[in-house]
């Protein structure tokens, strides 16, 4: 067995209360990449100005144009900017999860993008009206998955002039800390459930939809919600009233969710910190995409 081997390739990933240690070590033999982009969007809190935008994206090892790949939009929180998920160098959590659940066979691999959420001329981590993350399903919409779709071998016919992203959305997830938990609920299903079918929220902010509002917004909606899913700390004293204000007892008011079909609430002991939101995001990668 080679040194870079970490252990005989057997899938035991499943959704969990804590992170398996295999799925945390560093992975040298079949790692992914990261690159750092940059993509042109615009002002939509402000005067609508030019803006570039920056954006991390993961490719996962052997990553080949001759094939097609899900993408997962994994969002920051109010205080973050595309780099708070660590998503910069070899000893990322979100790549080193993400190689080994692909190494040991426990998800099909598919490519993560951890973009800038303010959608404002100075999107400057801590550095902008915290308004400016409400804006951005413009910004996705218009600007930031065309980029994506551009660049990267992903489903969709999009050489065709007739091409809509709509028709590419069961490979399309939206997920989120914090305040990108709020993106996720307010934005990912309020505004472009056209865009994304997998959803998923860990800690989502005050400020995300009530279920009460969520199922007023997707009444009459035909299309398939595939996942939401949702994780929150009890002692977390931001984000727990919140989140399940959000997301607890959506099945009961919203029909286009059931618990144990299209739907999970997690919650555990925890703050309002990586440590749950690192373990969302390995639930979750197991989840999107299925």
């Amino acid at each position: 067995m080679s040194e870079n081997t970490i252990e005989e390739r057997v899938p035991t990933a499943e959704i969990s209360d804590s992170i398996p240690v295999k799925y945390t070590s560093l992975q040298l033999k079949e790692a992914g990449t990261i690159e750092k982009i940059t993509y042109t969007s615009y002002d939509y809190f402000g005067d609508g100005a030019e803006v570039t935008k920056e954006a991390n994206v993961y490719l996962p090892y052997g990553y080949d144009e001759s094939k097609k790949y899900d993408v997962l939009y994994l969002m920051h929180g109010i205080g973050g900017d595309e780099n708070e998920w660590g998503m910069t160098g070899i000893n990322s959590r979100v790549k080193i999860i993400m190689d080994n659940l692909a190494y040991f066979g426990d998800i099909r691999p598919f490519i993560v993008v951890t973009p800038n959420g303010r959608s404002a001329a100075n999107h400057a981590a801590n550095g902008s009206d915290y308004h400016s993350f409400y804006c951005f399903g413009q910004e996705l919409r218009n600007d930031l998955i065309p980029y994506i779709e551009a660049h990267y071998s992903i489903y969709g016919e999009k050489d065709s002039e007739d091409y809509e992203l709509s028709g590419s959305r069961d490979h399309r997830a939206m997920a989120g800390l914090s305040m990108g938990g709020m993106q996720t609920i307010n934005i990912g299903i309020g505004e472009c459930v056209d865009l994304f079918s997998y959803f998923g929220a860990f800690s989502a902010a005050p400020t995300s939809n009530t279920a009460a509002k969520t199922a007023e917004i997707l009444e009459g909606n035909e299309l398939p919600i595939h996942y939401f899913y949702n994780i929150c700390g009890t002692e977390d004293g931001i984000a727990y009233a919140s989140a399940s204000a959000a997301a607890k007892k959506l099945p009961e008011v919203c029909d286009q969710f059931a618990e144990g079909e299209n739907f999970l609430w997690q919650e555990l002991p925890g703050g309002h910190d990586f440590n749950i939101w690192y373990l969302g995001f390995y639930n979750f990668a197991q989840i999107a995409f299925r």
